[in-house]
């Protein structure tokens, strides 16, 4: 069993910036893609940003520019650091990975969520 535990949401004014974590822990072989998406209600869950293992980015074109996604594989952490926020970019935003475990499988798995609120 893989447990993702996100932190760092929370209310901000419209220009601020905010840093989201997601820490992944359990028996894990490796974790390869680790990402961030954001979902409001009634909506389909969006791409923020993802990073390989190796560090190869690739963002939503909503965000590009403005947010930043990084991982410390030490810790098996990734992060999003979220600069000029809009009103726009309130939602609630999950972590993602996608991880092997023992017996060579790959899995994928969704954090708690955590929220987001710009305010104007």
């Amino acid at each position: 069993q893989v447990q993702l535990v996100e932190s760092g949401g929370g209310l901000v004014q419209a220009g601020g910036s905010l840093r989201l974590s997601c820490a992944a822990s359990g028996i894990i072989v490796s974790i390869n893609a680790m990402g961030w998406y954001r979902q409001a209600p009634g909506k389909q869950r969006e791409l923020v940003a993802t990073i390989t293992r190796g560090g190869s980015t690739n963002y939503g074109d909503s965000v590009k520019g403005r947010f930043t996604i990084s991982r410390d594989n030490a810790k098996n952490t990734v992060y999003l650091q979220m600069n000029s926020l809009k009103p726009e970019d309130t939602y609630v935003y999950y972590c993602n990975t996608n991880v092997t475990v023992r017996g060579g499988y790959q899995l994928t798995y969704w954090g708690q969520g955590t929220q987001v609120t710009v305010s104007s």
